[in-house]
C-alpha cells in the first residue's frame, strides 16, 4: 500500500482528498502547514507527497527547497489557477509535476499513479523492470536506473525522478539531439501534459546540480529551436 502525504492549509481539501485516496488504496497522512510537514517528511518519508504552494509558517516552495537538499521524494505541487509563476518556481526548486486548482480528484489520482510508475522505473520507453536495466556510463557520468543513482566524476548527484529520466534519455545516445517532445515522452506518462517551459526548467536545474559538483560541467548542450543533446567527454 503506497503512502501519500497531503500538505495543504485548506482542511476541506485535505479531508476530501484523504477520503478519495484511501478509497484508491493509499495510506494517507495529512499536514496543514509547511513546517510540520517538512519535519514529518524527513523523519518518515512517504512514497509521494502533494504540496500546496501557499501555506502558513512555511510555504510549499520552501518546504521543497529544503527537502531537496536530502531527498528525491516524488512531489506534485498544487498551484494557483493560471499562475505561471507558481509552475516555474515549482519546477525550479525540484517539483516532479504540478496541477492547478480547482482540480479533478480523478485527474490528480492519475497524476499520482503516473509519477509512482516513473519512480519505480515504469516510464514509457524505459525498457522492462528496474532489475533488468544496465548502468549507463558516459564519460564522467554514471547512471544506475536500478538504484536511481547518479554520479559525476565519482561524486553523487541527487536527482528527482523526472530529472533522472530526462538525463537518462539524453545520455542513452550521446551526440544525438532530443527534441523537447521526445524528452517529454521519456519522462512523463501519456496522461500527463507538460509544455516546453517545463522541460527547460528541468534542464536548467540539472545543469545547476552538476555545476555544484563541477564548475566546468557543460555536457548538456542546448540547440536553440531544436532541443538538447548530451556530449560525452
Amino acid at each position: 500500500m503506497p503512502t501519500i502525504a497531503l500538505v495543504d492549509d485548506d482542511e476541506n481539501i485535505l479531508a476530501s482528498l484523504k477520503v478519495f485516496f484511501e478509497q484508491e488504496g493509499y495510506a494517507v497522512r495529512t499536514y496543514t502547514d509547511g513546517q510540520t510537514a517538512l519535519a514529518a517528511l524527513g523523519e518518515s518519508p512517504p512514497d509521494i507527497a502533494i504540496l500546496d504552494i501557499k501555506m502558513p509558517r512555511m510555504d510549499g516552495v520552501e518546504v521543497l527547497r529544503r527537502l531537496r537538499q536530502t531527498s528525491s521524494l516524488p512531489v506534485i505541487f498544487l498551484t494557483s489557477k493560471d499562475d505561471e509563476t507558481d509552475e516555474v518556481v515549482g519546477f525550479t526548486v525540484g517539483a516532479d509535476d504540478y496541477i492547478t486548482k480547482p482540480f479533478s480528484q480523478r485527474l490528480l489520482g492519475e497524476r499520482v499513479k503516473a509519477l509512482l510508475r516513473r519512480a519505480k522505473g515504469g516510464a514509457p520507453g524505459s525498457g522492462g523492470e528496474a532489475g533488468d536495466k544496465k548502468s549507463i556510463v558516459r564519460g564522467n557520468l554514471t547512471l544506475d536506473p536500478n538504484r536511481h543513482a547518479c554520479s559525476w566524476k565519482g561524486e553523487p548527484v541527487r536527482l528527482t525522478v523526472t530529472e533522472f529520466l530526462i538525463l537518462q534519455a539524453l545520455a542513452q545516445r550521446p551526440g544525438y539531439v532530443k527534441s523537447r517532445d521526445q524528452l517529454m515522452d521519456a519522462a512523463y506518462d501519456d496522461q500527463v501534459y507538460v509544455d516546453d517551459r517545463t522541460i527547460d526548467s528541468h534542464i536548467k536545474r540539472l545543469r545547476k546540480k552538476f555545476r555544484e559538483a563541477d564548475d566546468a560541467f557543460d555536457a548538456i548542450e542546448t540547440l536553440y529551436g531544436v532541443g538538447y543533446r548530451y556530449n560525452e567527454s
